[in-house]
């Protein structure tokens, strides 16, 4: 069930499968571990996310890439590499906050494994994260090279699993069981067509602040594990904490600067939804076009610079890039809600539970605004 199986009145043209997927070659892998132990107060709820852009044989090839920070508190490894570079060399990975060093160890080593030339040089894996601490026992190692190696090797193309899944498994959004979202928009460009997609890890949001389709649902009778509770040892967690992890893909030939711009269209979407940016949430966006691959490759080199062959870049002009601001904002906004619509109630560590977002009670709200 997605927000458009529910009636949400939503902009833009989707593609086929109103997926990150949709960008021709771009693969998505993801582990889930839940583990439920004698001890409650252990359970594990998380998992990790890995999205190749070319695909497997695609790792080592550059693309184009930029970053946006819209609240720095939170991370992603190899930012400044690509900040450097305007480059994106191998998988996305996503997770949860305390997991990025096992999720970075793993991608090392499983590329020392497949491609060793690359390893043999450097590697700055790009891992970003999202806070699961009330779902998960976060401070266990639960997130091994294993299960890094697994969401690489077995990412595939076709529809991807929102919600519980992967590294959006213990996350929450609006006060609502969150997680994984994603969705894709079509547009005419150039004589042609190409697809702007998004890929959400969501844990961002006050329940006051949930706004869908215009219709603000901060008032439903549905518990929030987050209003008044005092679980946290030393206090209770801030409204709006937690994180929101953003992947823009295309296959529209961009620049480093074009990509950054998308990126920097995140908010406009996440903000349709509601949210006004907590300072207890790190939402940090990255975007790459899967066109001009290896033109931004940076190795050691193999030839005297004497030597060296010029590359090229093709390019959307400037001046028609408001289609694909346009369908990033419009594939930001369903992606946050398909976080929440293609979920479940979820019960993790000390019995913490994470309530779906209603289908009866949206249903509801939105036959009444309209």
């Amino acid at each position: 069930m997605r927000a458009r199986d529910l009636g949400v009145p939503l902009s833009g043209v989707p593609g086929p499968i109103n997926a990150i997927t949709d960008v021709p070659g771009l693969l998505v892998g993801m582990v889930t571990v839940v583990e439920d132990p004698p001890d409650p107060a252990t359970a594990v709820r998380t998992g990790v996310t890995a999205i190749l852009p070319l695909g497997r044989e695609g790792v080592g090839r550059s693309v184009p890439a930029g970053l946006f920070s819209l609240n720095g508190n939170g991370e992603m490894t190899g930012a400044h590499w690509i900040q450097e570079t305007g480059s994106l060399t191998g998988p996305v990975m996503i997770t949860n906050t305390h997991a990025v060093g096992s999720v970075h160890r793993g991608v090392i080593d499983w590329t020392a494994r497949h491609r060793p030339d690359l390893a043999a040089q450097w590697l700055l894996p790009v891992v970003a994260e999202t806070w699961d601490g009330y779902l998960n026992s976060i401070n266990l190692p639960s997130i091994t090279g294993a299960h890094v190696a697994e969401a690489i090797d077995f990412a595939v193309t076709g529809p991807v699993a929102e919600g519980s899944a992967g590294g959006g498994t213990g996350m929450n959004c609006y006060g609502f069981k969150g997680g994984n979202g994603t969705a894709s928009r079509v547009v005419s460009l150039a004589g042609g067509t190409c697809t702007v997609a998004a890929f959400l890890q969501c844990n961002f949001g006050d329940r006051d602040e949930l706004v869908i389709a215009g219709q603000a649902l901060g008032d439903l009778d549905v518990p929030d594990p987050f209003a008044d509770l005092a679980w946290v040892e030393h206090d209770r967690t801030p409204a709006g904490a937690g994180s929101v992890i953003a992947v823009i893909a295309t296959d529209a030939p961009l620049t480093p600067h074009q990509c950054q711009a998308l990126a920097r269209r995140v908010p406009l979407g996440l903000a349709r939804t509601g949210t006004t940016g907590s300072h207890f949430s790190g939402d940090i966006f990255v975007a790459f076009s899967t066109a001009n691959p290896g033109a931004l490759d940076s190795g050691f080199p193999d030839a005297p610079p004497h030597a060296a062959v010029l590359r090229t870049l093709s390019l959307v002009p400037w001046n028609a890039m408001d289609v694909l601001y346009t369908a990033t904002v419009q594939a930001v906004e369903e992606a946050v809600i398909n976080a929440l619509v293609n979920n479940h109630d979820m019960v993790g560590r000390a019995g913490h539970t994470s309530y779906a977002l209603p289908h009866a009670l949206l249903r509801e709200r939105l036959r009444a605004g309209h």
